[in-house]
């Protein structure tokens, strides 16, 4: 643990909750009409197109749909596991549906971050790179009761949802 005024890592953006769900397209459907939240965005991934793909330090493959909706300037991203090795079933299989990570932490240095973070007691869950940057799920629910993601963009690339 850091001491106090002197974090390990200093979070300069935060702006995305990610909520895991069984069903995307009823997920959806619920937050519209229970909350009005919307339009959502929604968004394929296969980490086999992917060049990195890790899954608690090994490389793995998993495919998950996503929706994204922004919500004054927060994001809020619905996560449905389709297949493979991911910390997305894990967590349906562990906990059921709920919220899963706060995202888009801002790092200038993925790599870095990722290694100051696991120095410091705070395992890597799951990463993925991609040509000049990536994301990497951090494991501090002892610390602060979630998953934390952090994010590596190319230069001058807006975070999704940001113009």
């Amino acid at each position: 643990m850091a001491e106090s005024g002197h974090p390990i890592i200093k979070v300069s953006e935060l702006y995305q909750a990610a909520i895991v769900v069984r069903d995307l397209e009823r997920s959806i459907e619920r937050y519209q009409n229970t909350l009005g939240i919307g339009p959502w965005d929604v968004i394929d991934i296969d980490s086999s197109e992917l060049p990195v793909v890790t899954y608690h330090g090994r490389p793995a493959q998993h495919k998950f749909r996503a929706a994204l909706a922004m919500i004054g300037p927060m994001q809020l991203e619905l996560i449905q596991h389709l297949e493979g090795d991911s910390i997305f079933r894990d967590f349906l299989n562990e906990h059921g549906e709920g919220l899963h990570h706060l995202g888009h932490i801002r790092v200038d240095d993925l790599s870095s971050a990722i290694q100051t973070l696991e120095d410091a007691g705070f395992p890597c869950l799951q990463s993925l790179a991609a040509p000049g940057g990536g994301c990497a799920y951090i494991d501090m629910v002892n610390a602060l009761g979630v998953i934390v993601e952090l994010l590596e963009l190319p230069e001058g690339i807006p975070a999704p949802g940001r113009q």
